[in-house]
This record gives structure tokens, C-alpha cells and sequence, in this order.
């Protein structure tokens, strides 16, 4: 008989993890009425972040997508009015996307559905329990160059 392997077990419960907040946050994703699917979502966040309107290229390399990916959420969430095509003003060649106010109101209505998924999920935990997964977790993302414990104002 084998001995059992820790590391495997860890990674088929991070896994299991990942699917349930997968799962939760589509349920509230539903919840909300917004029509966006949880890709359109990771979207608009992700252009979001950018600080002028991106290119459709630079949308795929940050989402780490095939560009023709980013073609077809943009042209779901450009019928919706979320995001708008706009030409880039030294370069017509060029097509940036930029955020519209309605893009900018269903993100916030995304931030309270991503926070309530977290809400239910983190609810078993103990506010002191929220601080340790918070900092393993950071750890793990960063892959080891993040401090070991997670600061005084640290929140998951």
C-alpha cells in the first residue's frame, strides 16, 4: 500500500475550492440580472485596471487569451452597452475599448455580487483564520516572494 501524498490532497482541495467560489459566484453573477457571463465580467475588471482604453491585444495578453476570445466578449458586452469600440487618435488602424457609464455601474454591482460570493464562502472562518488564509493565499500567488504574514490591515 502507498503512502498517502499530502501534496496531492492539497492540490485536489485547492481544486474543490476553486470550483465552489467558481459555482457561488455565478449564482450571484444570475442573482445580479446583469446578463454578463463570469468571462464578460473578468473583462470588464480587467479593463477596469487599465488606465487609458486598451488595445483588443492588450485585453488577450492580460487575460492571457487568444485575441479572437476578446473579440467576441467585447462584441457581447458592446451590444449590452457595457464597453464601447473607440478609434485610437493617432493610430486609425487602431480600435481601443473603453468603459461606458453602464459598464461602469455594472461593475459595481459585480463588486457587491463578488463580495457577497466571498461572504458565504469565508463564513465558516473565524476573523483570525480570515487573516492566515489570506496570507498562505497571497504566499501561494506570489509564489513564495510575498511576506510570510499578512500586514495589520489585511483582509480577504
Amino acid at each position: 500500500m502507498t503512502a498517502p501524498d499530502p501534496d496531492g490532497l492539497l492540490a485536489e482541495q485547492l481544486l474543490r475550492l476553486t470550483r465552489r467560489v467558481h459555482r457561488i459566484q455565478k449564482r450571484h453573477l444570475e442573482r445580479s440580472d446583469l446578463g454578463i457571463t463570469p468571462a464578460q465580467s473578468r473583462l470588464l475588471r480587467t479593463l477596469a485596471h487599465f488606465g487609458s482604453p486598451p488595445r483588443m491585444a492588450d485585453l488577450a495578453e492580460r487575460l492571457e487569451v487568444v485575441p479572437r476570445a476578446v473579440t467576441t466578449l467585447v462584441d457581447g458586452l458592446e451590444r449590452s452597452g457595457k464597453v464601447r469600440r473607440m478609434p485610437d487618435p493617432t493610430n486609425r488602424r487602431v480600435i481601443r475599448i473603453e468603459l461606458t457609464d453602464n459598464g461602469r455601474k455594472a461593475l459595481r454591482e459585480l463588486r457587491g455580487a463578488r463580495r457577497s460570493a466571498a461572504e458565504e464562502i469565508l463564513a465558516p472562518l473565524t476573523d483570525e483564520q480570515r487573516q492566515v488564509f489570506g496570507g498562505l493565499l497571497d504566499t501561494l500567488i506570489d509564489g513564495g516572494d510575498a511576506p510570510a504574514a499578512p500586514g495589520p490591515g489585511h483582509r480577504c
